[in-house]
């Protein structure tokens, strides 16, 4: 059966396809060297990210693309880690903030380096997007908020 597709479908499976492989690779690199997943890389991005690097769970939520549950799922192994903390709010229990500490912050910088390592090893493999890495990020943070 051959079933015509259009640019936007073209584009949708291209995208997802890429995100695939970038997701792979940056999650096995991560995974292997810092022993932490792109998803709890991420989550550390968003937090270090933050006013003073505290967080909460709705705010790390909308950042990271998760429902606040499964941030607060997460968050856990982080905690167990030293890499976060995280404190209820003394007027409403159904609040937590999560705070980066600082073996958070040095295992981020640390996590940040692979990520840069593998992301140039995979971009000298992909001159045109190389070239026009400004533009394509500008056009998939445009594609963020559409």
């Amino acid at each position: 059966m051959n079933i015509a597709s259009s640019p936007g479908q073209d584009f949708a499976l291209t995208f997802a396809a890429a995100w695939n492989h970038l997701e792979r690779r940056l999650d096995n690199q991560l995974s292997m060297v810092r022993g932490v997943s792109l998803a709890e890389y991420r989550l550390l991005k968003a937090l270090a990210e933050s006013p003073r690097s505290m967080a909460s769970r709705v705010d790390l939520a909308a950042r990271v693309g998760l429902t606040p549950s499964a941030i607060t799922r997460a968050l856990r192994p982080l905690e167990k880690l030293g890499l976060v903390s995280t404190v209820k709010a003394k007027r409403d229990a159904r609040l937590a903030i999560a705070t980066l500490t600082a073996a958070g912050a040095e295992l981020l910088r640390d996590a940040s380096s692979v990520v840069d390592d593998t992301m140039n090893l995979i971009l000298s493999r992909a001159p045109q997007a190389t070239s026009n890495i400004a533009a394509l990020s500008d056009a998939l943070d445009e594609l963020a908020f559409a």
